[in-house]
């Protein structure tokens, strides 16, 4: 930890608008101000902590709730000192100021820019990472969004089924696997699976490379005795499905190291 710290920034980021509130060492409030978020924004709020502290970046700390983004980003690019607090432990510090509870941005950079001039050692501090470490962190993050997404459509595909084609699900654990999603297409209601012949069902198993279920169980599985359902039910539910099944084959295959494919 660096002790050459004797003016301290607390910044309440915001999608649009970022609230910075200058401390000096004795915890005197030296300036306020809101920045618009964007280049521009970013780079008056940088020009501005100079400026009103006449004082190099490596003798200002910033205190802010993010670890990372385009913030962070500048101010350790520009040489501030930056450090994170988890938010759940600011609001610890915010009890020090008021116990209201509501949001007030100019306090809210006040209690950290506070709590960081006298107790630096709750916070974490930051240091510019290597490009490579931010690309895969991104990478990762995408994976997760995207694993998340598939799984949402896949519920909605076995949500529409349970409806009218309860027997469908039981030829695969994965409904958002493009072999699946093929052979739905391919044998989509109870009455199609009636009049579908083995060789139809079995290309679509080849074609994937789908091996532990053969034609015949498909067939068997899928020609069980059908739900009774309102007219136009079926319909309903296919056109969810295909609406579904889209962004579903478009998504990338999330393998069994967690990596998509």
């Amino acid at each position: 930890m660096t002790d050459d710290a004797r003016w301290f920034v607390g910044i309440d980021w915001a999608s649009q608008t970022h609230q910075a509130c200058l401390i000096d060492a004795g915890g005197k409030i030296i300036g306020e101000g809101a920045f618009a978020h964007g280049g521009a924004g970013l780079a008056e709020l940088c020009n501005w902590l100079l400026v009103t502290s006449g004082a190099e970046p490596a003798t200002i700390a910033v205190a802010i709730e993010v670890p990372h983004g385009p913030i962070v980003e500048l101010l350790l690019e520009r040489g501030f000192q930056v450090y994170a607090i988890n938010p759940k432990q600011l609001d610890r510090f915010r009890d020090r100021f008021t116990v209201a509870g509501a949001k007030d941005d100019r306090r809210d950079a006040h209690v950290l820019s506070d709590s960081l001039r006298t107790d630096r050692h709750c916070f974490r501090h930051l240091a510019a990472e290597d490009a490579i470490i931010i690309e895969l962190r991104e990478w990762s993050r995408m994976t997760q969004d995207l694993q998340q997404e598939r799984n949402r459509l896949a519920n909605r595909v076995r949500e529409q089924l349970w409806r009218y084609y309860p027997q469908a699900l039981a030829i695969g654990d994965d409904l958002a696997a493009d072999w699946f999603l093929e052979m739905w297409a391919a044998v989509p209601t109870p009455g199609k699976a009636a009049r579908t012949r083995e060789s139809t069902v079995g290309r679509v198993l080849r074609a994937h490379r789908i091996r532990r279920i053969t034609a015949a169980e498909v067939l068997q599985t899928l020609r069980q005795p059908a739900l009774t359902v309102a007219a136009g039910t079926a319909e309903a539910a296919g056109a969810h499905i295909r609406a579904v099944a889209a962004p579903c084959a478009a998504s990338p295959t999330i393998g069994s190291d967690g990596l998509a494919g």
